[in-house]
């Protein structure tokens, strides 16, 4: 598939293709969001609000879909967090993830960061097997809050 596989930023006709994509990334992570939140979350996506997104198509069809943004750290001026990442799943082992993770990497280079980076569940066993290959896992565990919460 990787050879008939076309990268490009997310467009706004794309709406619903994006939208069976990002509920199947929610479903995923068991994280329940509301209509309203999807169609704010793709607003922001098309205006390039802060935050940015590509599509993966195979055949005029979107199959994957990664979110990402750029911020600063302390430590360096930009970095870029690959947000969301998700293949459809009669499309996964084809190279898509990889080849959205590779043109995030070229955006990095191009905003000037430091680094990329992206979290997953420590089970995600499947995504962290292309991971393994692409990246260095660096040990982190990850904490999370609500600020009312405190």
């Amino acid at each position: 598939m990787s050879s008939e596989l076309a990268i490009a930023r997310l467009q706004p006709h794309q709406y619903e293709e994006w939208l069976v994509l990002a509920k199947g990334y929610k479903a995923f992570y068991k994280t329940p969001t509301s209509e309203e939140e999807y169609q704010r979350a793709w607003g922001r996506l098309i205006a390039g609000d802060g935050v940015c997104g590509l599509g993966a198509s195979s055949t005029g069809r979107l199959v994957g879909i990664a979110h990402y943004l750029f911020h600063t750290s302390t430590w360096t001026p930009t970095v870029c967090y690959l947000q969301d990442l998700f293949t459809a799943p009669e499309a996964r082992g084809q190279g898509v993830a990889r080849a959205l993770i590779l043109a995030i990497a070229k955006e990095a280079r191009t905003q000037g960061a430091s680094r990329y980076y992206w979290l997953t569940q420590d089970n995600n066993t499947t995504a962290r097997l292309l991971y393994d290959k692409v990246a260095k896992f660096n040990g982190f565990i990850r904490y999370e809050a609500s600020p009312s919460d405190a």
